[in-house]
């Protein structure tokens, strides 16, 4: 079997099971081993990816079939959505019928209450990643600054901000 293929099945089964909080808590992870330690890819090529993944329906971790693809083509990306999808749907099927089962413990809420901070600084920490790995120049890191702002303090849908920062990057600007 193809060695890197297999480095796609244990990388992507091993952060299928650590996406507590939904998968960009694992972003960063994700993105140190595709760029930094099996140099699949750069900074940018793998913040395209995360933007094309994002705004295409679906999952929101459909970036980790796209580093399958762009790493070993289709088998690649065959590879990767199993195991990034696999490992933690068994888990989660699994997980749901014991939290059924123990709905009415106090320990329950506790770990409930736990999490939600945990989840919430590992998006924070995907978001921190994402903007280093693209804004290399300020109109850049202008435009996320503006969308973050607009896209917490107003009810605008994203998807407006995704076709405003596409009309940008259709001019050229930032390039």
């Amino acid at each position: 079997m193809n060695s890197t293929l297999v480095s796609i099945a244990l990388l992507f089964s091993q952060l299928s099971l650590l996406a507590f909080g939904g998968g960009n808590t694992i972003l960063p992870e994700m993105h140190r081993q595709a760029v930094n330690v099996y140099h699949w890819m750069s900074d940018p090529e793998f913040a395209a990816l995360f933007a094309l993944a994002q705004a295409a329906p679906g999952p929101n971790m459909m970036v980790a079939p796209l580093i399958g693809w762009q790493v070993a083509g289709w088998s690649g990306l065959a590879v990767a959505t199993l195991g990034m999808f696999g490992p933690s749907s068994i888990v989660t099927c699994v997980a749901l019928r014991l939290w059924r089962r123990f709905k009415d413990q106090t320990w329950r809420r506790a770990i409930q209450t736990g999490l939600v901070p945990i989840s919430i600084g590992l998006v924070a920490a995907s978001a921190v990643l994402i903007v280093q790995a693209s804004d290399h120049e300020w109109v850049l890191a202008a435009i996320t600054a503006g969308c973050a702002i607009v896209a917490v303090r107003t009810r605008l849908h994203p998807l407006w901000l995704l076709a405003a920062g596409a009309a940008v990057g259709w001019t050229g600007l930032g390039q």
